[in-house]
């Protein structure tokens, strides 16, 4: 046992320790001796108290957290070391002091099929729809991908943290075996909205040419439900393409790949020179290395399987749900944010890398959501 000591010096007192800060020193003790060294020290007239030890507030127990073992994948450990490259942990510890738990408030995740089953989402999803019409699922993970890394249940003990430890998400199917539409698509995007949806993911496109909007009736649902919701879209896995759509509309916040480090990863599509409105929306978050020059298992991202265990994946469909989860972290801080005030202080909360591109920093953008 070890406890602070402030009084008389300890060399009148027959022990002896470390003095640590003027007039405070510890003195360790054997197992067993606390209590009689303490009533000596305290008859001699010594203040004393246990030596604290003092932890991280917002360390969850999850294995897939940095320092917690990592998640068994193909009998290696990985961890998720994309939450401390967006200081995560920080931002939640922050959330933590200020009496708040890293809740999301309530987001809509438009994508593939999810797992709802899957043991690392239980308590997290809010009853969703297919809007396939009886079309064939896609269920090669894709949904249960990207959802787990906003929503993985936390400090479970088990698997993979998500970037919010509570609240619900919505999962809304609008991919199929054979892609997703305009209609589904669009239709998904106003009942989120209507469902009460500040923040709505999507982690899909289409390749674009030109400046002129490819799909008005799109647009137009994007529109509107921008008035309330932040809308994130992941950028595309085409270098040198400019970016996809809905992540080129200007009312979304585009998101690019960052591979192993803070650049943009070989496949990830950025705006062309020249957009200078879709560069404004434009920023990155970790992605995985995907087939980058030097890439290896620990440089992927490691997310929810959809079979119910876990796997690596790499893509801007990756990197776009760590950007929804900051935005839910903090419009769950402060609701009264309006949702171009979350997007405007998401974008400006953001670190510039070497090469001047915007990089999640989920501390910075929950401290200024709190301002």
């Amino acid at each position: 046992m070890s406890g602070a000591v402030s009084g008389p010096a300890l060399s009148t007192l027959g022990v002896t320790g470390q003095e640590v800060v003027p007039g405070v020193t510890v003195v360790t003790t054997l197992p067993g001796a606390e209590a009689s060294v303490a009533g000596r020290l305290q008859a001699q007239g010594a203040v004393i108290q246990p030596d604290y030890l003092y932890v991280p507030l917002a360390v969850p127990n999850d294995p897939g957290v940095p320092g917690n073992g990592g998640v068994t994948v193909g009998g290696a450990r990985y961890e998720q070391t994309y939450l401390t490259r967006v200081n995560a942990p920080q931002a939640w510890t922050f959330l933590q002091s200020c009496g708040k738990t890293p809740v999301a408030a309530r987001t809509a995740v438009l994508d593939s099929l999810v797992n709802a089953a899957h043991p690392d989402l239980q308590g997290r999803l809010a009853a969703g729809r297919s809007y396939l019409a009886g079309g064939p699922s896609d269920d090669g993970g894709h949904g249960t991908a990207t959802t787990g890394l906003i929503a993985a249940t936390t400090n479970n003990a088990q698997g993979m943290a998500g970037l919010t430890w509570t609240g619900t998400v919505t999962p809304l199917e609008v991919i199929g075996a054979s892609g997703a539409s305009t209609s589904t698509v669009a239709q998904a995007v106003r009942d989120a909205v209507s469902g009460g949806a500040l923040v709505i993911n999507m982690s899909l496109g289409i390749a674009v040419t030109g400046t002129t909007d490819p799909d008005p009736v799109l647009s137009k649902a994007l529109s509107d439900a921008a008035k309330s919701a932040v809308l994130v879209a992941s950028a595309g896995n085409t270098a040198g393409d400019g970016l996809y759509y809905p992540a080129s509309h200007p009312d979304v916040i585009a998101v690019g790949a960052a591979g192993s480090g803070d650049a943009l990863a070989c496949y990830s599509a950025r705006p062309l020179t020249g957009q200078t409105t879709q560069a404004a929306q434009f920023m990155i978050a970790p992605g995985g290395a995907g087939n980058c020059a030097g890439a290896t298992n620990a440089t992927q991202l490691l997310v929810l399987n959809h079979s119910g265990g876990y796997t690596l994946q790499a893509g801007t469909s990756f990197a776009a749900p760590l950007v929804s989860g900051a935005a839910a972290l903090m419009r769950a801080a402060n609701p009264a944010l309006s949702a171009q005030e979350t997007k405007a202080r998401l974008l400006t909360s953001a670190r510039l890398t070497a090469d001047g591109l915007r990089f999640l920093d989920v501390n910075a953008a929950v401290r200024s959501a709190t301002r």
